[in-house]
């Protein structure tokens, strides 16, 4: 599923592709919906907007619509008549005379008025977005010792929207190594140290997967791997996906755990389950 730093820069390109322009065409693939293609045709579109994972096309009819890509969505941008073939479902288009916007995939989209945007059920309970540039650790150390989460698994906290927005399995994953924290420990577990270190990399990281595309390794190291002839999945990260391969910094093996229903990497020796 993509994660806060994807939908941002998914919904930056969007709005440099269409913003600004009058939409001569909108099409919805569900029923429910058709009615809106005409109250969409003809009005411009002015921003879109990413909140957490989910991302808001605003018109300046007074109309936006919400949409969540969820495991499988995926936008395009493209010249006008310019798409190329694809097995996937087309799910909303924003045709543009200048560039057409295309979301397959994605089965949970929705029309509302741009003033019920803060209290869709999604938006509304989103804790603060990591990618939130005026976040600050203290902030964020001070809401992690929160009555409310300061006894739950950092595992299944992490993945909760209203904790944090924006993270996902493979940000829980590097924040947690990065902070040197198992992922069954519960905030009231860990040293003032341990907090610190997670409410420092719970911004770092997602920010910096922003702004390079992913990549949540160390950028000199990163690029170091690269020229050496390491494929982007085994340089792009300090533990996801890299199962019995080496820790970056510590050379002992990644293993893969199953916590929150969800698959976890971690490093033995980084991340001791006691410490």
């Amino acid at each position: 599923m993509p994660e806060g730093p994807e939908i941002r820069r998914a919904a930056d390109n969007i709005h440099r592709a269409i913003a600004g322009n009058i939409a001569c065409d909108v099409f919805f693939a569900f029923d429910h919906l058709k009615p809106f293609e005409a109250e969409l045709v003809g009005s411009t579109v002015v921003a879109v907007k990413p909140y957490g994972k989910a991302m808001v096309t605003y018109f300046d009819s007074g109309w936006a619509v919400y949409s969540h890509n969820q495991l499988y969505g995926k936008w395009v941008t493209c010249k006008p008549n310019a798409t190329t073939l694809t097995g996937r479902q087309l799910r909303f288009a924003v045709h543009t005379p200048r560039r057409w916007a295309l979301l397959y995939s994605a089965s949970e989209i929705e029309v509302l008025t741009a003033e019920a945007v803060p209290s869709h059920p999604y938006i509304v309970k989103l804790g603060p977005d990591t990618l939130d540039v005026n976040l600050t650790p203290d902030r964020v150390a001070e809401r992690t010792l929160s009555q409310p989460f300061h006894r739950r698994q950092f595992a299944t906290l992490l993945l909760d929207q209203s904790f944090l927005g924006g993270i996902g399995n493979y940000l829980r994953t590097e924040i947690l190594y990065v902070a040197g924290i198992h992922p069954s420990q519960r905030p009231i577990d860990c040293s003032a140290v341990q907090i610190a270190a997670f409410a420092k990399a719970a911004l770092a990281l997602p920010q910096q997967s922003y702004r390079h595309s992913g990549i949540t390794n160390d950028l000199a190291l990163a690029a170091q791997l690269k020229q050496t002839g390491y494929r982007r999945r085994e340089y792009r990260h300090w533990a996801f996906g890299r199962l019995g391969q080496p820790c970056h910094r510590c050379g002992d093996t990644i293993t893969k755990i199953t916590i929150g229903g969800r698959r976890c990497y971690v490093c033995p020796s980084c991340q001791p389950v006691n410490r």
